[in-house]
C-alpha cells in the first residue's frame, strides 16, 4: 500500500489525510473504468468487423460508448482533461504539476 501511495499521481501521499486518499482512490477507479470500457469497445469493434449483423454486440458497443463518454465527462469535470482534444471549458493543462515535479516519472 505504501508503494502504491508513493506512486500516486494526484499528490495524496499523506496517510493521515483520509479525504485525499479517498479522492485518489476515486480517481484511480475512474481511470480503471475508462480503460476497461475502451478495451471492451475496441474488442467489440474488432468482432463487429467480422460479424456486422450481430445486433447484441452492436447494442453492447453502443452501450459502452455511451458509458465511457459519461465517465470521461465526469472525470474531466473533477480532475481536468484526459487529452488535449477535450479541454473542458477551461485550459487546465498547466494547473497540474509536471511528472518530474511530482517525483513519479
Amino acid at each position: 500500500m505504501l508503494e502504491e501511495n508513493r506512486n500516486c499521481s494526484c499528490n495524496c501521499n499523506n496517510d493521515e489525510d483520509n479525504e485525499n486518499m479517498q479522492n485518489c482512490d476515486m480517481r484511480r477507479e475512474m481511470m480503471q473504468e475508462i480503460r476497461a470500457l475502451e478495451f471492451a469497445i475496441n474488442e467489440l469493434a474488432l468482432y463487429l468487423d467480422t460479424h456486422p449483423e450481430d445486433q447484441k454486440a452492436l447494442c453492447l458497443h453502443r452501450k459502452y460508448c455511451k458509458k465511457v463518454k459519461e465517465v470521461k465527462d465526469k472525470y474531466q469535470k473533477v480532475y481536468g482533461p484526459l487529452t488535449i482534444n477535450f479541454p473542458c471549458n477551461k485550459w487546465r493543462w498547466l494547473e497540474e504539476p509536471w511528472p518530474w515535479e511530482r517525483g513519479n516519472y
